[in-house]
C-alpha cells in the first residue's frame, strides 16, 4: 500500500498526520510512505528524519495524491486541494462535513473513501477525536484567561483571583472530553467553575472526580441562561458526533453577559454551539467582538501546539492506519465496527447518517458499499 502524508495548508496549522515513528512502523510492514517536503517541520520533524525512517520525501503534492492509495492528513482539505482527489482513494483525516457542504460535494463527486477521525467509535467513545478534544479543552482556558486581560479587550480579571478578591466565573457548556479538560485547567487556576450537561450520570461522575471543586448543573434553557449571564469566561463544548453542533447559547443570552466577557467555542469545527459564533476565525485573526463580548472561534486550536498535538493524535490514529494499509480498506472496515462508523463517504454516497442529515443528503448504509473498496 502507498501512504501519502500531506503538508497542512490551513491557516497556522503546524500539525502533521504522520511522524517519522509512524513512517517507520508502516515501512517495516512493507508499505511505501510518501511525505510531502516540509510536512513535519511545524511539529519539529525534519525531512531527513522521515528519510531515515524509511519514507520517501517528495516536493510535488499532486504526485503524492496521484500515487497514494491512502492520504493521511490532520485537517479537512481546503478548496484548493479538491482537484487533487481521485476516485477510490482513501482520505484519512478530520473531515467535519456537517458544516462543510462544499467538501462533502467534492468527496462525493470524486467518489473518495472518506474516513473521518471524529466519527470513529470504540467502547462508546471517540478515540481519534479524544486527543484533540483534550488539547482544545485545556487550551480554551489558557486562551480565555489571556483575553480576559484588559490590554486584550477583556474584563481585566484574574481567573483565580487573589486573597480577598473573588475568582472569575468560568461556565462550561458540555461535560464531555472537551468540557472535562477545560474544567481541569480552570479548577487548577482556582476559578469558580460551573459545568452544564444534559446527562445526570455524567454530572455525577464529574462531581466525583473533581471532589466538589466545581459546580455541576443539569442542562435546560433556564439554567444555561442564568449561568451565561454570570460568566466571565464561557466555553462551548457541545458535540454530537458527525452532526452540526446544536446552538445551545442564544444571542439573547450573550446580550446579558458583561462587557469584556470572553466566549471560546471549541465546537466551531462542527458549526459552533453559540449562536453569535457565526463563523470560524484563524490564529492570525482569532477574535471578534459582538454585544461587547469577545468571541474566539479558531477552528484548529490544537494546531497552535503542534508538537504535543501531533504526538497525541498519532498515538490514537496509527493503529487504525496500520490496519487499513495492511488488511486493505474493505477488510479493515468490515472487521472493526467502530472504524466503520468513521466512514463518511464511499462510492459517491454519504455513509455517516448524522452528517447526511445535517447536509440534507441521502444516507447510504456503509456496509452495503464496503465490499471491494
Amino acid at each position: 500500500m502507498v501512504i501519502g502524508v500531506i503538508k497542512e495548508i490551513k491557516n497556522n496549522e503546524f500539525r502533521v498526520g504522520l511522524t517519522p515513528v509512524g513512517a517507520h512502523v508502516l515501512a517495516r510492514e512493507g508499505h511505501t510512505v510518501l511525505v510531502e517536503s516540509g510536512a513535519g517541520v511545524g511539529s519539529g520533524f525534519a525531512d531527513a528524519e522521515y528519510i531515515a525512517a524509511g519514507a520517501v520525501v517528495e516536493s510535488d503534492k499532486k504526485s503524492i495524491f496521484d500515487r497514494a492509495n491512502i492520504i493521511v492528513k490532520v485537517k479537512e482539505p481546503l478548496e484548493s486541494e479538491y482537484a487533487l482527489f481521485r476516485e477510490g482513494q482513501t482520505l484519512y483525516t478530520y473531515l467535519h462535513l456537517a458544516p462543510n457542504p462544499g467538501l462533502a460535494k467534492a468527496l462525493l463527486d470524486q467518489k473518495v473513501i472518506g474516513i473521518a477521525f471524529e466519527t470513529v467509535q470504540k467502547d462508546g467513545g471517540l478515540p481519534l477525536l479524544a486527543p484533540m478534544s483534550e488539547v482544545a479543552g485545556r487550551m480554551s482556558i489558557q486562551i480565555g484567561a489571556n483575553y480576559l486581560q484588559k490590554p486584550n479587550g477583556g474584563l481585566g480579571v484574574l481567573l483565580g483571583g487573589v486573597p480577598g478578591v473573588l475568582p472569575a466565573k468560568v461556565v462550561i457548556v458540555g461535560g464531555g472530553t472537551v468540557g472535562a479538560n477545560a474544567a481541569k485547567i480552570a479548577v487548577g487556576f482556582g476559578a469558580d467553575v460551573t459545568i452544564l450537561d444534559i446527562s445526570l450520570p455524567r454530572l455525577r461522575y464529574l462531581d466525583e472526580i473533581f471532589g466538589g471543586r466545581l459546580k455541576t448543573l443539569v442542562y435546560n434553557t433556564y439554567n444555561v441562561a442564568q449561568a451565561v449571564k454570570e460568566a466571565d469566561l464561557l466555553v462551548g463544548a457541545v458535540l454530537v458526533p458527525g452532526k452540526a453542533a446544536p446552538k445551545i447559547v442564544t444571542a439573547d443570552m450573550v446580550k446579558t453577559m458583561k462587557k469584556g466577557a470572553v466566549i471560546v467555542d471549541v465546537a466551531i469545527d462542527q458549526g459552533g454551539s453559540i449562536e453569535t459564533i457565526d463563523h470560524a476565525t484563524t490564529h492570525d485573526n482569532p477574535t471578534y467582538e459582538k454585544y461587547g463580548v469577545i468571541h474566539y472561534s479558531v477552528a484548529n486550536m490544537p494546531g497552535a501546539v503542534p508538537r504535543t498535538s501531533t504526538l497525541a493524535l498519532e498515538s490514537a490514529t496509527l493503529p487504525y492506519l496500520v490496519n487499513l494499509a495492511s488488511k486493505g480498506v474493505s477488510r479493515a472496515l468490515l472487521e472493526d465496527e467502530g472504524l466503520m462508523k468513521g466512514l463518511n463517504t464511499a462510492k459517491g454516497h454519504m455513509t455517516c447518517k448524522n452528517a447526511a442529515d445535517s447536509l440534507g443528503i441521502e444516507y447510504k448504509d456503509p456496509k452495503t458499499l464496503v465490499a471491494g473498496l
